[in-house]
């Protein structure tokens, strides 16, 4: 049997961000954990334009590639981790957007939040986007906030303290420990449906 996959899915998609750097860190702390197959998925990479399909995503009944080439992306994920930026109190728009072009592909699957920004370490973003994984039926398993996040990121790498890292790997143990009741979850939906 496979390890689960964990994604770790980079949320900011502008020009000098910091997600990137932050997703890496925490993918060699998921790959140190033993726990996993780890892929980092950046939204940036797949384009995906404003939500443009014309029927429900709950219905699968995708018309663009783009859609096609994200939901079979998502669906090998067991799990996630959610990197994102604080924008305005809450998360970003290129996240919500990349998230509300799938439903079933996210559902019963724990997923994780690594949220930054300055004083307030992303913190609001974490929280506006729990009612989002409530709808999808996405399991929240926990948070790791980064505060002043351009002081730990030096060209280019993130350099944490101890508290980020021990939060990680509590947040690594949560997934990994839920995963195994959400794989049996998802194949009794499947039954079922």
């Amino acid at each position: 049997m496979r390890p689960p996959v964990l994604q770790i899915i980079i949320g900011s998609t502008r020009p000098g961000r910091v997600g990137p750097a932050i997703a890496a860190w925490f993918a060699g702390r998921a790959k140190a954990h033993g726990g996993f197959e780890v892929e980092l998925i950046d939204i940036a990479d797949f384009g995906l334009p404003l939500l443009d399909e014309p029927n429900h995503p709950m219905a699968r009944k995708y018309t663009k590639d783009h859609t096609m080439r994200w939901s079979a992306t998502i669906s090998n994920g067991d799990a996630f981790a959610f990197v994102v930026p604080e924008y305005n109190h809450s998360f970003n728009a290129a996240t919500k957007n990349a998230i509300d072009f799938l439903y079933h592909e996210w559902r019963f699957k724990p997923a994780g939040i690594l949220s930054y920004g300055g004083a307030a370490m992303g913190t609001r973003s974490a929280q506006a986007l729990k009612p989002v994984f409530a709808a999808l039926k996405l399991l929240h398993a926990g948070d790791v906030s980064v505060p002043l996040v351009n002081n730990p990121v030096k060209d280019g790498v993130f350099h944490p303290n101890e508290i980020l890292a021990s939060a990680a790997d509590a947040l690594l143990d949560e997934i990994a420990m839920s995963v195994p009741a959400l794989i049996e979850r998802r194949s009794r939906a499947k039954t079922t449906a």
